[in-house]
């Protein structure tokens, strides 16, 4: 049950982060770095740190592109 409740706080914290950026690129580079690294986080406290970098990759990636910059903004990414 506690890796449930643990699983499920990782992917909401991804998901409130993934868009970043004004660009629909933008944030879904950002979103599938920030995905990548809970996901990775998230992956190694179940035994699957690889699986689950890939999966919160693809998500974040999928959430920051499916964003507009009006519903998350955090501002100019640090790579412009």
């Amino acid at each position: 049950m506690k890796r449930i409740i643990l699983a499920t706080t990782i992917v909401l914290s991804a998901l409130s982060l993934a868009a970043c950026g004004n660009t629909t690129g933008d944030r879904a580079i950002s979103g599938g770095g920030i995905g990548a690294g809970v996901g990775l986080v998230g992956g190694a406290l179940m035994g699957a740190p690889v699986e689950g970098a890939l999966i919160g990759g693809a998500v974040g990636a999928g959430t920051g592109a499916l964003t507009k910059p009006n519903q998350v903004d955090l501002g100019k990414p640090i790579w412009k």
